[in-house]
């Protein structure tokens, strides 16, 4: 498996190789495998951010048991999830689907009290699951999902904008999670194609219609997969 992880320390977009059963880059212990980051992705790369993996080290500690983790990654035009899901951009994580209900409970207040996802979702939404993400903000719609992107943009929603593109066929863009003046033209090409703003800045308007119309497409002729 080749896992990208964007560290914001140094700007960098980290590579590296591993089996499934070793443990993703920066987790402490045995607590998260690449099997289970991986969860139902039939993709052989996969991404997340360094913030991510820092988050679940503290809440593992925090919690002090075991966590299983039904889904985390997937790649966009697999679908699955919703159109500005933070499992496409690997912040997200779907855990406790072993658990009893008491137990799962206390999942998810543990999740709340920790106070270090970004989002914990309400029980209403996910009566079998607990899902909590360290989504970056502010979001570029209100409604929430992802951060506005421009020239000179770099990480996990980056590789998410360019997985998209490339899945519908605006190719140029590369996946390295690096927005740079290839990816600006493959952006500016989907905008003027949908009727929007050719400006190259991957807000509201165009992450709606990007979002929408990759997911679940499909794995494509473009697709890129190291």
């Amino acid at each position: 498996m080749l896992i990208y992880v964007y560290n914001p320390n140094t700007l960098q977009v980290e590579r590296y190789t591993r089996d499934p059963d070793e443990i993703m880059p920066h987790v402490v212990g045995r607590s998260l495998t690449v099997r289970e980051f991986r969860g139902s992705t039939k993709s052989t790369l996969l991404w997340t951010d360094l913030r991510t993996m820092q988050t679940w080290n503290a809440f593992r500690a925090y919690y002090a048991r075991p966590i299983h983790v039904g889904y985390a990654f997937k790649r966009i035009w697999e679908g699955g999830h919703a159109a500005q899901s933070q499992h496409y951009a690997g912040m997200a994580f779907d855990t406790g689907q072993n658990l009893t209900s008491a137990v799962r409970n206390q999942l998810h207040a543990s999740a709340i009290r920790f106070c270090q996802w970004t989002y914990v979702e309400p029980q209403y939404l996910t009566p079998t699951w607990v899902h909590f993400d360290r989504r970056l903000t502010p979001p570029a719609c209100a409604s929430g999902g992802y951060i506005t992107l421009r020239h000179g943009s770099r990480g996990v929603y980056v590789l998410t904008m360019q997985d998209a593109l490339n899945a519908l066929g605006y190719t140029g863009s590369g996946l390295d999670g690096i927005f740079g003046n290839g990816t600006q033209a493959a952006l500016e090409r989907f905008q003027r194609a949908n009727g929007l703003v050719g400006d190259g800045i991957c807000g509201c308007g165009t992450w709606t219609a990007l979002a929408t119309k990759a997911v679940g497409i499909g794995k494509t002729p473009t697709v890129v997969n190291p």
